[in-house]
């Protein structure tokens, strides 16, 4: 069985039955949709390689459809298919990023190649990491989610890795910038090699030129032997430059002559040593305002930031939070010999609606507690929100919520809950019978949500 995940969209049902059956006997995993509405329903339950879409459909058309998954994740291949095709339509789609343009009607052996050529350009393929789907997946392994959000950003993180780009991540701390710099290392070819992290912000500026690049013996008072800086050491492997806003602009300008020359002269020495290095940083704070005050160089922010990733708070993939919460209580519980085994329904509310400042370490800090303190085998609300220390804020009701985030709200609902849709309704504050007319609106099924069983274990 082939592990690539395809969406079906178009408004001829008997076509797309006989493209699915065609697909699943090729091996894809296949999720079909009858409209462009329905397919951007889908995404938040079915997170696939590529997405395959007719031209003309009743509603949203496929172009829109494809500016609307461009939006989502620009890395997301998608193929276009119509009976109405000519030359100036195939041009303008190539032109917006569509990855190929097929005209009605053609043979399986045409789609299948182009879909074979798809899937490589997503990065679904690599030379350095074996096919096997339990291998593949290990790269990101120490990230938790279930998020769209999060997945689109792995989508890209895991097709700038096997460049040789240095990458710019930004988040509010806490978010697990290091987490996702270490993945990237994970699925680059340097995956073999060291991977290095130092924080820029805790690095005392007189030091900054003898950690990274090292001294020689008696260069300075206190240097009673050579030293090996961090560039030598992530040779051939990945350094990661955490809190990068922090640095003096001294140190910025030797940053800057090592990253264009690829060579270090250790304090002292007189000869450069070449180092091959990739270089991840990574920051929370606004470099381009920090670029106007002349606090940082913008020739150095433009050596580093090749490629920019932006991972979400973890208030915006509040679908995560139970997720994220059960997987913290088991490892702490392990750690402090604890039989604790869930949370209360009440307390996992209050999780999911705290407003979350510091992230995912907050997260993690709160489970802790609630963990040494806990004297039951599951968790009080109570012991949450003394955790917390904080107002707790709900979700928005459906009322206060606009028009056009009204689907987002309803699948994130649907992802909490796990598809259950009366308990859905009821953090909704609506009644179930006004939901399921919700649910027809955006074409959303609540069965896509149920979880699977790896989540549930």
């Amino acid at each position: 069985m082939n592990p690539h995940n395809i969406l079906l969209v178009d408004d001829d049902q008997d076509l797309l039955q006989l493209l699915s059956m065609r697909l699943k006997a090729a091996g894809y995993q296949v999720k079909t949709a009858l409209s462009g509405e329905q397919a951007l329903a889908q995404l938040s339950a079915f997170r696939p390689h590529l997405v395959i879409t007719d031209l003309r459909m009743d509603g949203m058309d496929g172009m829109t459809l494809f500016r609307h998954l461009q939006q989502r994740n620009p890395a997301l291949p998608v193929i276009i298919l119509t009976a109405h095709g000519t030359i100036p339509d195939a041009v303008d789609a190539a032109h917006q990023g569509v990855f190929r343009f097929l005209t009605k009607p053609f043979e399986s052996k045409t789609l299948l190649e182009h879909i074979e050529k798809a899937l490589k350009f997503n990065g679904q393929e690599s030379s350095h990491i074996p096919a096997d789907s339990t291998v593949e997946r290990q790269w990101r392994a120490s990230i938790i989610t279930r998020s769209p959000l999060m997945e689109e950003l792995l989508s890209q993180a895991k097709l700038v890795a096997d460049s040789e780009a240095n990458v710019f991540i930004h988040g509010e701390s806490g978010t697990g910038k290091e987490l996702l710099a270490q993945a990237i290392h994970q699925a680059s070819p340097r995956r073999d090699q060291a991977f290095i992290a130092v924080n820029c912000g805790a690095l005392p500026e007189p030091l900054f030129e003898s950690e990274l690049f090292g001294h020689t013996k008696g260069s300075f008072t206190g240097a009673v032997k050579d030293h090996k800086g961090l560039f030598q050491a992530a040779h051939k492997g990945t350094l990661f430059l955490d809190e990068i806003g922090d640095l003096p602009l001294t140190a910025q300008t030797k940053l800057l002559r090592t990253l264009q020359e690829r060579q270090v002269r250790p304090v002292g020495a007189t000869q450069s040593i070449a180092v091959d290095v990739r270089i991840i940083s990574a920051t929370h704070q606004n470099l381009e305002e920090r670029m106007k005050n002349g606090l940082f160089r913008e020739d150095l922010y433009y050596r580093l930031n090749v490629v920019s990733l932006d991972l979400p708070a973890l208030s915006s993939r509040r679908e995560d939070i139970p997720l994220l919460a059960r997987y913290f209580l088991k490892q702490l519980a392990v750690k402090n010999h604890k039989n604790i085994t869930g949370f209360s329904p009440e307390a996992m509310e209050t999780l999911v609606n705290a407003t979350w400042r510091g992230n995912v370490r907050q997260l993690f800090n709160v489970i802790e507690q609630t963990i040494a303190l806990s004297l039951t085998p599951i968790i009080p609300a109570s012991l949450v929100q003394k955790a917390l220390r904080d107002k707790q804020t709900d979700l928005p009701s459906l009322d206060e919520a606009r028009l056009q985030f009204e689907r987002d709200y309803i699948m994130q609902l649907l992802q909490i809950t796990g598809g259950n849709v009366m308990q859905a309704a009821q953090i909704a504050q609506r009644e179930r019978k006004y939901f399921y007319k919700m649910l027809d609106r955006h074409n959303i099924d609540p069965s896509m949500f149920k979880p699977s069983e790896e989540d549930s274990e």
